[in-house]
């Protein structure tokens, strides 16, 4: 399986042809594009019907051997067996089994159809992102002791990549962890789950300003191909490629589990702000996965329900960015939408690269095909299954009531996102799954006024908040932050 990026032209694509390991620590292509198989591995009907008897593990094992064919079957079956185990994703809630890893609970069966909740924050950080994470602990520390090598991971969160990459890189040899987050903009639990962490190998920077701003010092150190190559930079947000394929998994384990033969297709909605979780779905629908719709959720920064609605990508200033009681979202550049571009624009990597320079120059681009438009390529969006739509925080509130009430869960904020979508777009005799963000007690300030009670915290969560924090505070400056790099690598 080779790699392209959605910048290269064929000619320097042939030039360079990339394996899974090649990419592995990485997370921008030279050329500032992301990568993506030169194509998609197909999923037959058979393999499928094979797969429903399997454990989570080995569902990871037959999924990911497809797109890592350089890593031999044995190493990789030894590292999927490690990530996912009932240990690791040990915090199932009443009327779950840890074993299942990633369960699905029905909340609706009607005329409109069946709503179904797919739990994936049962890891060590209570969010979906350790479903990918601890994959990506195992494979980098696999990756670097064959080589006798060392990474620093710079990386940008919102609210729970941070404290699930890091949960999932301390200890590792040869690994240190350098994550940005907005300053004062993420709930209280998760400030203090990253900031509490005193692993000499975790470095917190809280920056003053927005996630995007923390995502564009990212991309600006990963474009320094120089400094990235001396200080050995690498990355795991999402537009890391391994740790998008590890999200895949659970979209096949999410259709397997709520259908009982392969013909059958299912819906999912997700909550979504760097698109990088949808564009796992993205990729299940391309390998051949029966998805009959991806719906993206956005709360009040509506800059992907916008794209899905008319066609124009725009992306909002700083001053246009809310902060929002589903704080992982309060994004207003997809870092991962140029994935999914690529593929709208027939894989075609100039055009791509035109597109995204409108970004930086213009501030987004227009495929509606109207006058004056830069293309028409919105006209297929339908032909890839998706759909959007948008929430409020009131819509949050009532959300997290209803199901309260009605379910006797108690969602996050999140999650009360998906849902509310979800309930747009549901169809008869058509699954929808709404994929679960977090536990509810990561963002306990909205469940309070939400419900008027605090949410159930699992054991060991008690009082995050009290602990001692370790971090510094830092403003968005480029060489401000290659220097603190720098002077904590010794490089």
């Amino acid at each position: 399986m080779h790699y392209v990026s959605t910048r290269a032209t064929s000619a320097s694509a042939a030039r360079n042809p990339a394996n899974f390991c090649d990419i592995l620590l990485g997370g921008l292509a030279p050329d500032g594009g992301l990568y993506l198989p030169a194509e998609y591995p197909q999923v037959t009907t058979a393999e499928l019907d094979a797969w429903r008897t399997l454990s989570y593990a080995d569902l990871a094992f037959e999924i990911l051997r497809k797109f890592a064919t350089d890593i031999p079957d044995a190493d990789l079956k030894a590292i999927t067996t490690r990530t996912y185990t009932p240990a690791v994703y040990c915090n199932a809630r009443a009327g779950e089994s840890a074993a299942e890893i990633t369960p699905l609970r029905v909340l609706e069966d009607g005329r409109k159809g069946k709503l179904i909740l797919q739990a994936l924050s049962n890891g060590p950080t209570l969010a979906f992102k350790d479903m990918a994470m601890q994959l990506l602990g195992n494979l980098f520390e696999y990756a670097l002791a064959k080589n006798d090598d060392a990474l620093n991971i710079f990386g940008a969160t919102s609210g729970d990549t941070g404290s699930a990459a890091e949960y999932a890189m301390r200890g590792k040899r040869g690994v240190r962890v350098f994550m940005l987050s907005p300053h004062e903009r993420m709930s209280a639990f998760q400030t203090a789950q990253m900031f509490s962490l005193q692993d000499p190998n975790i470095f917190n920077i809280a920056v003053k300003g927005n996630f995007d701003e923390c995502q564009d010092l990212v991309k600006a150190v990963s474009n320094d191909l120089t400094f990235k190559a001396r200080q050995k930079i690498g990355t795991v947000n999402s537009i890391n490629w391994a740790r998008v394929v590890a999200q895949v998994v659970y979209y096949f384990r999410g259709y397997l589990s709520a259908t009982t033969s392969s013909d059958q297709k299912v819906s999912f909605t997700v909550p979504s702000g760097n698109f990088g979780n949808i564009c796992a779905g993205h990729i299940a629908r391309m390998m051949g996965l029966p998805i009959d719709k991806l719906v993206a959720a956005t709360n009040e920064n509506d800059v992907l329900d916008e794209f899905f609605r008319t066609g124009v990508y725009r992306v909002r200033k700083a001053s246009e960015t809310f902060h929002t009681s589903s704080p992982s979202m309060d994004i207003s550049k997809a870092s991962n939408f140029e994935r999914f571009v690529y593929d709208l624009v027939g894989r075609d990597a100039e055009r791509t690269h035109a597109l995204f320079r409108k970004v930086d120059t213009h501030g987004g681009f227009d495929l509606s095909g109207k006058p004056g438009s830069d293309g028409d390529e919105f006209k297929q969006v339908a032909r890839f299954g998706f759909a959007s739509g948008r929430s409020t925080h009131n819509d949050r509130l009532d959300t997290i009531r209803d199901v309260a009430d009605d379910y006797d869960i108690t969602i996050d904020t999140h999650t009360a996102d998906g849902i509310k979508v979800a309930r747009e777009h549901m169809a008869p005799r058509v699954p929808m799954i709404v994929l679960e963000t977090a536990l509810a007690a990561k963002f306990n300030e909205t469940i309070l006024e939400a419900l008027g009670t605090d949410a159930e915290r699992p054991a060991g969560f008690e009082d995050i908040e009290t602990l001692p924090q370790r971090y510094v505070v830092m403003s968005a400056d480029v060489d401000q932050m290659k220097a603190y790099i720098a002077d904590h690598t010794g490089l």
